[in-house]
């Protein structure tokens, strides 16, 4: 028999059932307060504080005072040669040649990756083998060291001869007429790129949906033809931004051609504080100069990566400018998400 103080299941409705989702709870005990209908009340709720995020701010701004103190009043790095020499005649060589470089053997690796990593996915084991092969070798070797090799092919070649594989020949040549410098660059650059691309595009490839391979088909095209018609275009986004990548990297490893005597941006500026001994500042010319061409990569490679993650993306890549301005990272719904998010509102 219940009192006449208690409460029964009868009595009333229980406000702390699934009708409400609500408990009751005061200022007292750490939870928020909840309204009738299960909202969260923010009127008192207080500001989070992050003081270990005010004292990196602090040390950080420290050690920039610092650092742009030392590079005003150090007379070590000579800001006058610099500017002396950052426009002169004689780097303008040096940047076309890295530039040059860096195409040539982007074009070389691109292709080359494309057709490796085709072979790698191929049914034919001796060419998946042979395509496996090839990427383990050249991945697994320095680029240095494949530059010194190339460059001393004729310590093992004296001649390369062209004609019928065990049969007459047709012509010959000297080998050191032959791989120049220039020509050494770009074997030993793009052979070793060609390795790197092929990792790169075969990732791309699988990670596009099967299930869309298996409907080109049902529609009656050919391999060659839903390679590219259907699968690379879907692959490009997963493709796209490591080849990015790749570009800029390989514009820095041009600088390891001047080992081979080739006057790029790194050989020129050597070949002058040689003769001037203002190796600090010449070294500040080839650091800026390298800074202004990958930035303006890196500007390119956010434009692409904004084409071809339209649609396809939850968050918009990082352009060059929320970059260097240290904006964040926006994110923007795909059109099928966004219409959803229209209907339901």
């Amino acid at each position: 028999m219940a009192t006449p103080h208690s409460t029964t299941a009868q009595d009333g409705p229980d406000t702390t059932g699934p009708h409400t989702g609500a408990t009751r709870s005061g200022p007292g005990d750490g939870t928020a307060p909840l309204s009738v209908h299960g909202t969260v009340d923010v009127s008192t709720a207080a500001r989070v504080h992050h003081p270990l995020r005010w004292l990196s701010v602090l040390v950080l701004a420290v050690l920039a005072a610092q650092l742009g103190h030392f590079l005003v009043t150090s007379p070590n790095f000579e800001w006058g040669t610099v500017g002396a020499y950052f426009d002169a005649q004689l780097i303008g060589p040096g940047i076309a040649t890295t530039i040059e470089l860096t195409a040539v053997a982007m074009f070389i690796g691109i292709v080359g990756g494309v057709l490796l990593a085709i072979g790698r996915m191929s049914d034919n084991r001796v060419m998946r083998g042979a395509c496996g092969l090839y990427v383990w070798l050249f991945r697994g070797i320095p680029v240095l060291v494949q530059l010194i090799f190339w460059y001393n092919l004729s310590a093992l070649l004296p001649r390369i001869s062209l004609g019928v594989p065990f049969g007459p020949e047709f012509g010959h040549a000297a080998t050191n007429s032959l791989i120049s410098p220039w020509f050494a660059a770009i074997l030993g650059l793009g052979l070793n790129e060609a390795a790197y691309m092929a990792e790169i595009v075969r990732g791309g490839l699988l990670g596009v949906d099967p299930g869309q391979t298996e409907a080109a088909s049902a529609l009656g095209m050919g391999r060659a033809r839903i390679l590219r018609r259907v699968v690379l275009p879907q692959a490009m986004r997963f493709i796209v931004p490591p080849t990015g990548s790749q570009v800029i990297n390989m514009l820095k490893a041009t600088s390891l051609v001047s080992v081979i005597a080739l006057a790029d941006l790194l050989y020129t500026v050597q070949s002058v504080y040689n003769r001037t001994f203002e190796t600090i500042p010449l070294l500040i010319v080839a650091c800026l100069w390298y800074l202004i061409m990958t930035s303006v990569l890196y500007v390119g490679q956010s434009f692409i990566e904004r084409h071809y993650a339209r649609g396809a993306t939850r968050n918009t890549p990082q352009s060059f400018w929320d970059f260097a301005f240290f904006r964040r990272q926006r994110a923007t719904l795909a059109p099928q998400a966004r219409e959803t998010e229209e209907t339901i509102s």
